[in-house]
């Protein structure tokens, strides 16, 4: 596997999902469906969102478009944003989902600068990747140029000290408990500097 294994990794958890076609949006039914998740009656989501009843039994049955101003009454009435009414949900959603892996349970991806273990990998269609890596790199000469993907990620320090290079900022050591939030697409490194290798969680963005 190349040193730019990141990138591998996310590639391997984004091809795990299954392609779901994305149908067009029923705004009625989008309502009505946010408003019994919620389990409010006609009246109860009309008296939130300060609209008359028969204007939102209107809405969710298709028989008038919402003006902009009704849209936000809406939106705050159901406490969420405008563009949430706006995007369906999964066909095959599922609440509560949860993954535990055990210490040491997690797939083990081994190249000559990482040693990276993926963690919740029972759930697919993740919008996260979570995977601890034990930096064996020492130097910035290991690596085949940079590390750049797609999303964003977040580092934690688990155990010894790292240096974070990256293609814009200057190089910064962290240690035990400190974190970066960064764009996977700048150019990024780590190595470790204590003399243990020190191991870090990672967790990128897929969407």
């Amino acid at each position: 596997m190349s040193t730019q294994d990141p990138k591998s990794l996310i590639r391997i958890a984004r091809n795990s999902g299954e392609h779901t076609e994305v149908e067009p949006l029923d705004l009625g039914a989008r309502v009505r469906e946010l408003r019994k998740a919620r389990e409010w009656t006609l009246e109860q989501a009309a008296s939130q969102a300060g609209l008359a009843r028969s204007t939102l039994s209107k809405i969710e049955n298709g028989q008038m478009s919402p003006t902009y101003d009704a849209l936000k009454k809406l939106a705050t009435g159901l406490e969420i944003s405008v563009p949430q009414l706006f995007t369906p949900p999964q066909r095959d959603q599922v609440i509560g989902r949860m993954a535990i892996t055990r210490l040491g349970d997690g797939t083990a991806h081994a190249t000559t600068t990482y040693e990276h273990e993926l963690l919740a990998e029972t759930l697919t269609k993740k919008q996260m990747l979570p995977y601890r890596a034990r930096v064996r790199a020492r130097s910035m000469e290991e690596f085949d140029g940079w590390v750049r993907h797609d999303g964003e990620e977040f580092m934690y320090v688990l155990t010894g000290v790292v240096k974070l290079y990256t293609e814009f900022y200057e190089p910064v050591e962290m240690r035990r408990g400190d974190s970066a939030y960064y764009d996977g697409s700048m150019g990024h490194n780590v190595i470790s500097v204590s003399d243990e290798d020190a191991t870090i969680l990672w967790v990128t963005s897929l969407a």
